[in-house]
């Protein structure tokens, strides 16, 4: 169950010849895969990408009915081989996943389809996730174009652009017989607007007519001495192919005046900020007519040298607008030029942050510096204002990411804090995923973390006698990516005498709550219901327990105490099961606002703190962290400690009390039941339960005026 459904925008991909096509970006991409006669798609999800997973998962009906094939892939590797059957076949495919990471991950098969070549067009559309909503480590895709050789396209954050780039990558890809890489930066993923529609077309040639007239050419294949001579056929054939489709086709742009003594050249994905700029420096109008030559690399690999030259030659100087580090287009530009004894000077990192994202105002910071130095006046000067003066702002505390209120991954880490405090503290592997953010406050657990499914991986070099065992912690979404065969194989084949804490919360929970092979609920195009446990054992480990219910904070600890004392040698591995509270919620809300509608009994159980019980102690909170759990100023007038309190935002998960009971904490809470649309005898019994309350509580008043006296 993804955390957004796309199943009513999804019919404007039936959209015709000259309809106007209007939504989100990664919706436009998979219209543009539809009218360029795509013949099978594959992909992982990840941030900024996981919406166009959920987009073509909604749109399976659409996509059969075009005759494309699409999969969820086991990962970005996965989704990368499948790519090979574009080699053979005039096949147009697609693979999708998050880049850096993914691209990490996909990157041998990458690497082998792109020194083999292709035959039919193969995108590989990455999700570029740098920057201020960014997840991931800050790199960038442009390295591993330039290592293997892909073209890379990079294109404006504007509906028509990105279209237009998904049809002429595939094409571009055909020319030359080289992979193309389309970047979608997060803004392009999610941005909104128009264009002119096309009609859908089914590929020409068929997955069924690859398999009922099998081609083969062992040229493609990667081994010497094929392999020398792919290098050379990159170099030599199909870089000199793309450049010139690059040039025929237009696909970079030059905006402005063809004059001027200045000019910007600028990464397609940063341009609507860098005119953005401009206006705001009155350079520039509302609709983007620059009074500056501007030049748009669409194509930021590779760098076509007589466009860049053409428009530098003339100029005192140019400014280029390079995202992050290395700035590696920034040094192929001084090479273009100074082989050809072009002296314009080339400003970049110089003027420009030399990491970081290029938000408006490190932009507009870095345009006036050089137009300033080329001592050029715009008609505006855009001065930032001075920073509020705020004291409150010194005393706020920085608030950490955290779990959802009701997580069940929650309770398991309150678990493990209980103890270390019998067994001390441990070394704990992390990994990829929602619980990451045990790492810290108020958790603090968790050492390193090396990536997706890795986290049993992580910890092997500690796989030695000694008084402590370790302890890795991955997802159910991470297990399935690799961690199966990374991790928990290589601890059998190893002999690790480890621990590792498989969470099973039904779904990819941190890419959004996509289904994967354990997920329990019925999936009409997937299969699902593969117990991890099954799996566990069928590599060899021994030592395997499943709690099914995480909340369960006693049970855990126990369980964790047996798994780090056992005298029993070999691997060990906790499956802690609870379905993610965010999915549960998104499919029970709706259930119950319609019965609500419907005048129906709905009971909703959340949990309370009495004051008057509550010490102020508040280790609940330290081992809990749940963000519906608060304080609030002590009723009692002699005591100046604030209580522990419950806000409305309470699911009625049961871990605050499951906390204080496991770890012998005061007995303040209680369970509630919230009743509503009740029915009469519910009712029947609240009216005589308020009397007999009341007329308790009027006896008390009058026995406290007597004693008052």
């Amino acid at each position: 169950m993804a955390e957004r459904s796309f199943a009513q925008e999804v019919t404007k991909l039936r959209l015709g010849e000259g309809e106007v096509f209007a939504g989100e970006g990664i919706l436009a991409v998979t219209k543009a895969l539809l009218e360029s006669g795509v013949a099978y798609v594959a992909g992982y999800q990840g941030a900024p990408i996981s919406h166009l997973m959920d987009v073509l998962a909604d749109a399976q009906d659409i996509l059969q009915s075009y005759g494309v094939h699409f999969e969820n892939s086991a990962s970005e590797a996965t989704a990368a081989a499948t790519l090979a059957a574009s080699v053979n076949y005039p096949l147009r495919g697609v693979a999708t996943f998050k880049a850096t990471v993914g691209t990490n991950v996909a990157s041998d098969a990458l690497a082998n389809l792109a020194s083999g070549g292709v035959t039919g067009g193969a995108l590989v559309v990455v999700g570029e996730d740098y920057g201020e909503g960014s997840s991931i480590m800050q790199e960038r895709t442009h390295a591993f174009a330039m290592k293997s050789q892909m073209w890379l396209l990079d294109p404006r954050p504007n509906l028509p652009s990105i279209v237009r780039a998904v049809k002429m990558g595939f094409e571009l890809s055909e020319a030359s017989h080289t992979p193309v890489m389309l970047q979608l930066r997060i803004r392009a993923c999610h941005v909104h607007g128009q264009f002119v529609a096309s009609d859908n077309r089914a590929s020409p040639f068929t997955l069924q007519q690859a398999l009922e007239q099998p081609q083969r050419d062992t040229s493609r294949i990667v081994l010497p001495p094929a392999s020398f001579v792919h290098e050379q056929e990159k170099i030599n054939q199909r870089w000199p192919a793309a450049v010139e489709f690059i040039k025929a086709h237009q696909l970079n742009e030059t905006l402005g005046p063809d004059t001027g003594d200045v000019g910007i050249l600028v990464q397609g994905g940063n341009c609507n900020t860098l005119l953005r700029v401009l206006h705001t420096l009155g350079l520039a109008d509302a609709f983007g007519r620059s009074d500056v030559p501007v030049y748009v690399m669409n194509v930021t690999y590779p760098m076509v040298d007589d466009e860049v030259l053409a428009f530098c030659q003339n100029k005192r100087a140019v400014l280029l607008v390079e995202e992050g580090q290395p700035n590696f287009i920034e040094q192929n530009l001084h090479t273009v030029l100074r082989r050809a004894g072009c002296a314009t000077a080339v400003h970049g990192k110089d003027m420009l942050p030399a990491a970081g994202e290029y938000t408006a105002t490190q932009i507009m910071a870095g345009v006036q510096k050089f137009l300033q130095a080329q001592q050029v006046t715009p008609p505006q000067t855009y001065v930032p204002p001075p920073p509020v003066a705020n004291p409150a702002m010194q005393l706020v505390q920085a608030r950490p990411p955290g779990f959802c209120t009701g997580c069940p991954e929650r309770p398991l880490f309150a678990a493990m804090k209980l103890v270390q405090r019998e067994l001390g503290e441990h070394h704990v592997s992390a990994d990829i995923g929602c619980h990451l953010f045990s790492i810290l406050p108020p958790f603090h657990i968790g050492n390193t973390t090396m990536g997706y499914g890795l986290g049993t991986a992580g910890a092997s070099a500690l796989n030695v006698p000694a008084g402590k065992r370790a302890i890795s912690v991955m997802g159910d979404g991470g297990f399935w990516h690799n961690g199966l065969t990374s991790g928990i194989a290589h601890a059998v084949f190893n002999r690790s005498d480890n621990l590792t804490i498989v969470v099973d919360n039904s779904y990819t929970s941190a890419t959004g709550g996509q289904d994967i092979p354990s997920s329990v609920a019925t999936n009409p195009t997937r299969s699902t219901g593969h117990a991890i446990a099954q799996a566990v054992k069928g590599v060899g480990v021994r030592w395997v327990r499943t709690v099914k219910r995480t909340y369960d904070v006693s049970g855990l600890r126990d369980m964790l105490r047996e798994a780090l004392t056992t005298p029993e040698a070999g691997p060990k591995v906790l499956i802690a099961q609870s379905e993610c509270m965010l999915n549960k919620q998104r499919r029970e809300r709706p259930a119950q606002r319609a019965r609500l509608q419907q005048g129906r009994r709905v009971v909703r159980e959340r949990f309370g703190v009495d004051a008057e019980t509550c010490t102020g102690d508040h280790s609940c909170i330290r081992l809990s962290g749940c963000p519906s759990l608060t304080v609030k100023p002590n009723p009692d007038p002699l005591r100046s400690d604030p209580v522990a309190h419950v806000i409305n935002s309470c699911v009625g998960c049961g871990m605050c009390g499951e906390v204080s009971h496991a770890a012998v904490l005061c007995p303040s809470f209680y369970r509630t039941r919230i009743v509503q649309n009740p029915s009469w005898p519910e009712r029947g019994w609240f009216a005589v339960r308020r009397a007999l309350l009341g007329a308790v509580q009027a006896m008390w008043a009058k026995r406290r005026a007597r004693w008052a006296f």
